[in-house]
């Protein structure tokens, strides 16, 4: 059993909901067992989902129906490290093309409210170049982005443009 799991918050009885994109999104993702309310709470009655457990890229989560109390923000994300532009592409057009919002630097937000950073390794590699104009030139042209583009990011590194 694992020792430690991520407890996702969720208002409105949206657990399963986003369980279940995640799902469909990553590989090595499922939904797991749901737990019902065994007592009418202000966020769930009486057996309808209070928890739901589910997997995403291998790590375990669960997710609390726990009402409008508490709402995520951008001091918690989920970092997806990419192989490809293919995979890049793939990631953040499911995110943002279902009801979430782009933002910068590869970052973007699920419908939930939740932060995610698509971040292809190349552009990590890129960022941590031992050669520091390399890393600076991609840096630079990672903050112009809200998708990152990897070609660009190569660019950069290169000095080309």
């Amino acid at each position: 059993m694992t020792k430690m799991i991520t407890c996702l918050w969720f208002d409105n009885g949206k657990a399963r909901e986003a369980a279940e994109f995640y799902a469909s999104v990553f590989p090595d993702s499922h939904v797991g067992k749901a737990h019902a309310s065994p007592v009418d709470i202000p966020s769930a009655k009486v057996g309808e989902d209070l928890t739901v457990e589910f997997t995403v890229l291998g790590q375990a989560y669960v997710g609390l129906n726990g009402g409008p109390n508490f709402k995520p923000n951008e001091a918690v994300s989920f970092m997806v490290l990419t192989e490809n532009q293919d995979e890049t592409d793939r990631y953040w057009d499911a995110i943002v093309g279902n009801g979430g919002k782009e933002s910068a630097c590869g970052w973007c937000k699920d419908r939930w409210g939740f932060s995610w950073q698509i971040t292809p390794r190349v552009l990590l590699d890129a960022t941590t170049d031992p050669d520091r104009a390399a890393a600076k030139r991609a840096m630079e042209a990672m903050m112009t982005m809200r998708k990152i583009d990897i070609a660009a990011i190569e660019a950069a590194r290169r000095g080309d443009g």
